[in-house]
């Protein structure tokens, strides 16, 4: 997997890419200034409706903006999650391709098995490889939103798993925590420490 955070004029020329390539007009098209949004309504490209047919596999609400037509060869979509929202683990099977995640709005989280979740925000531009195991949704305080785009290949298939349960998600944050207080302790201890050897000189 890799992340991207590119510059909002980058990651909006990726997104311009998409959509000029289907004969959509993007002139109008204008990415949110604000990396948080307040509801859904804040995507420049359309919260579209609520996900009903994937709902069973998301906690939380989400909407489904279709920006392709799937018969074309080339998928994208966006998805906006509500605070907390997010998907199962899942895999992108395929005998080459991926997928491709364009975040335009909010903050959330990209997490692929076995390794630590990635903190997202407008701008950053995910790469996830076929055949890992992975899941991304919203941060508990932010709506979040992303084009995702499906890299043609061969043999695709989709394979949802397991919900992200409420205790490996929460987990995100006490971890953070728990960093932050190691970094407080010890500035303070060093704080200390030059306290102690400038009453000594």
């Amino acid at each position: 997997m890799r992340v991207y955070v590119k510059t909002l004029k980058d990651a909006t020329a990726n997104i311009y890419k998409i959509r000029k390539n289907i004969g959509k007009n993007t002139e109008q098209a204008e990415v949110p200034v604000s990396a948080r949004f307040s509801d859904r309504s804040a995507t420049a490209f359309g919260a579209g409706t609520p996900n009903t047919a994937y709902a069973k596999y998301f906690i939380g609400d989400s909407f489904l903006n279709p920006l392709t037509d799937p018969s074309g060869g080339l998928f994208a979509a966006n998805v906006t999650f509500e605070p907390g929202c997010r998907n199962n683990w899942h895999i992108h099977h395929a005998s080459a391709g991926g997928g491709q995640l364009l975040c335009t709005a909010g903050e959330g989280w990209y997490q692929e098995e076995g390794k630590p979740a990635v903190s997202l925000h407008e701008g950053s531009v995910v790469m996830i490889p076929a055949n890992v195991k992975h899941w991304h949704g919203a941060k508990k305080d932010s709506w979040f939103s992303h084009i995702a785009v499906e890299v043609p290949g061969e043999n695709r298939k989709n394979e949802w798993c397991e919900p992200v349960s409420d205790e490996e998600y929460h987990k995100l944050y006490s971890r953070r925590f728990s960093l932050r207080s190691a970094a407080s302790a010890l500035i303070i201890g060093a704080a200390r420490s030059l306290g102690q050897q400038g009453d000594a000189l």
